[in-house]
């Protein structure tokens, strides 16, 4: 059985009825991603008769994830969110230009609403280590460069943390 498999802990995403399309997306955004398998309901559900809701297994960067097309409920909100920690700002620039395909949207300091409504933060791996430096003025400078940005820029970022 694969680690992702044996995970104690999945998110769960409820998709209207773009569940396995979302799913396919993201495998094809992300290495070490996957569609693992793609069901229907094999019961009637509140959300429709057996066979019309669909159960999809995925795999991003080795986590396990579930989802589910089962007719509208709640919207997606930033109150739960994806943090992808990039190396690089090419990797920043790949992942933010894949998330935004198909008609995502653009949000301030590193956050994008793809076209399933999913939102996602895209940050420079260092961010955190530089906004929690033990030099609360370092962090400061750092956390507000990153509050006038929409992409992260790693430069201008490190730039404000050398002050």
């Amino acid at each position: 059985m694969t680690a992702a498999r044996l995970a104690k802990i999945a998110p769960h995403l409820w998709y209207a009825k773009e569940a396995e399309e979302a799913a396919r997306f993201y495998a094809s955004v992300f290495p070490d991603s996957r569609v693992d398998r793609v069901n229907a309901m094999p019961a009637d559900s509140p959300s429709g008769p057996a066979g019309s809701v669909k159960i999809v297994s995925f795999t991003l960067f080795g986590q396990r994830f579930e989802a589910i097309s089962a007719g509208p409920l709640d919207p997606f909100n930033h109150a739960v969110s994806f943090m992808v920690f990039c190396d690089d700002q090419a990797e920043i620039d790949r992942y933010w230009s894949a998330l935004l395909e198909g008609g995502g949207t653009e949000e301030q300091c590193g956050w994008i609403r793809d076209r399933f409504g999913v939102c996602w933060q895209i940050v420079p791996r260092a961010l955190d280590d530089m906004i929690t430096d033990g030099d609360p003025v370092k962090g400061r400078r750092v956390a507000e460069a990153m509050m006038k940005m929409v992409k992260l820029d790693v430069a201008a970022l490190e730039a404000a943390f050398r002050g």
